[in-house]
């Protein structure tokens, strides 16, 4: 009878170890550290999805309340209401800009007529998870608020299920068109060339498609002077670059999530997966999807030899026609930023773009900053060859990494030096 407890104890640990351990590439630094954060997200997204499949609750439901309990724990464990990153000088104020809710970072007041940046960002989670108001995103805000002198407005948009596309990116246009107003600015003594707007993965989706629509829109009197951009999802019409085959099963955003995400936001039939996947939806049969187009986002073309490596293109003659009458959103330069042309990205402000080798969302941000600046835009492209998928986030103890802290570090100095 003694034996047994052993028994259970070592068998536990093998079964925990065997779910929780996959290759990883050597440049990963901490890898087990990694391993145990993407095993509790997939344990995360497996409970939720036999919830839903039981009739409990909408998955995405499931996984939001996963992660609240995480960081509820995380904020008792560490004593902090925001988990460590309270900066004492920072006003913090929760209010609505157009109608949409918003958490304003108010550094402390400088000299009489002492103007301050502003800055504009957009959470990540897949339009689908994540909020403006906790976790490390506050945490961060708080950072560049107190750092850069910065008045920051972090936008808390409207969700799926609850909403699809283009709600997501309404809200967030709407509440940038009201910041950039000269009233607005005027109140929060911002300088009117001195304002970003930001976001990471989906945020970053969302904050390349509102610049670009900014920079076009004439009855706006002030524009934004740059877009900082973390590892952004841009396109939908290739799920077969390098990176993301190279990475397709990279923690923490693995190819098949992104496709669903992407399904998800553009309220499309998620049996599509399988189509997209193999690129179907893009097959050279759709004579709406132009060569021209195609240009837009061919990383043959795009992309340096480093990053092409051995892969080549899929490009598939004839399949799924219907697919893109019946997902519009697929060629909506709002839902897919490297579609929009030269004319428009020529008129966009100067950009950092921070991308991540071990990353499915790589190549989209490669190819963005090459196609901004073939239109003549200024770009600072910030590679980390040892980066993954939402390390920008991972800033706080216990979920810290060391990649994660340098990258914060890089984008403050880069919005120190040029914003």
């Amino acid at each position: 009878m003694r034996l047994l407890p052993v028994v259970v104890t070592v068998s536990l640990t093998v079964a925990v170890a065997y779910y929780v351990y996959i290759p990883l590439p050597d440049a990963i630094q901490e890898p087990w550290k990694l391993m145990l954060l993407d095993g509790g997200f997939r344990a995360a997204m497996h409970l939720a999805s036999l919830k839903h499949w039981l009739g409990f609750d909408h998955y995405i439901t499931s996984i939001r309340q996963s992660t609240e309990g995480f960081e509820g724990v995380m904020k008792r464990f560490l004593g902090s209401e925001s988990g460590g990153g309270v900066m004492p000088g920072v006003k913090v104020s929760d209010i609505d800009f157009a109608g949409i809710p918003v958490r304003v970072y108010e550094p402390p007041a400088g000299g009489e007529g002492h103007l301050r940046r502003g800055l504009m960002f957009f959470h990540g989670g897949g339009w689908a998870l994540g909020s403006a108001k906790k976790g490390s995103y506050d945490a961060i805000n708080r950072m560049v608020s107190d750092e850069l002198n910065t008045v920051v407005v972090s936008v808390e948009y409207r969700l799926y299920p609850e909403v699809h596309f283009p709600v997501p990116y309404l809200d967030c246009l709407a509440a940038a068109k009201h910041f950039l107003s000269p009233e607005v600015l005027a109140r929060y003594t911002i300088d009117p060339e001195r304002v970003a707007v930001s976001g990471d993965s989906a945020g970053g989706n969302l904050a390349a498609a509102v610049a670009q629509e900014v920079s076009i829109d004439d009855s706006m009197s002030v524009k934004f002077s740059v877009q900082a951009l973390i590892y952004p999802v841009l396109q939908a019409l290739d799920f077969n670059t390098p990176s993301y085959i190279q990475n397709q099963n990279m923690p923490i955003l693995y190819r098949p999530v992104m496709v669903r995400f992407w399904l998800q936001y553009l309220n499309a039939d998620l049996s599509l997966q399988s189509q997209l996947l193999v690129n179907n939806h893009s097959s050279l049969h759709h004579s709406i999807i132009t060569p021209e187009l195609r240009a837009r986002l061919d990383w043959s073309v795009l992309l340096a030899p480093k990053y092409k490596k051995n892969y080549k293109p899929l490009v598939v003659e004839k399949e799924s026609q219907g697919v893109v009458k019946e997902v519009p959103g697929l060629l909506d330069v709002r839902a897919a930023p490297l579609l929009a042309g030269p004319e428009v990205l020529a008129k966009g402000p100067r950009a950092y773009i921070l991308t991540c080798e071990y990353d499915v969302l790589r190549d989209d941000g490669l190819m963005y900053a090459r196609r901004l600046q073939d239109a003549g835009v200024t770009v600072t492209s910030d590679h980390y060859e040892d980066g993954f998928h939402g390390c920008f986030s991972f800033i706080q103890w216990p979920l810290e990494f060391d990649v994660g802290k340098r990258a914060l570090r890089g984008y403050l100095n880069w919005l120190q030096n040029n914003l």
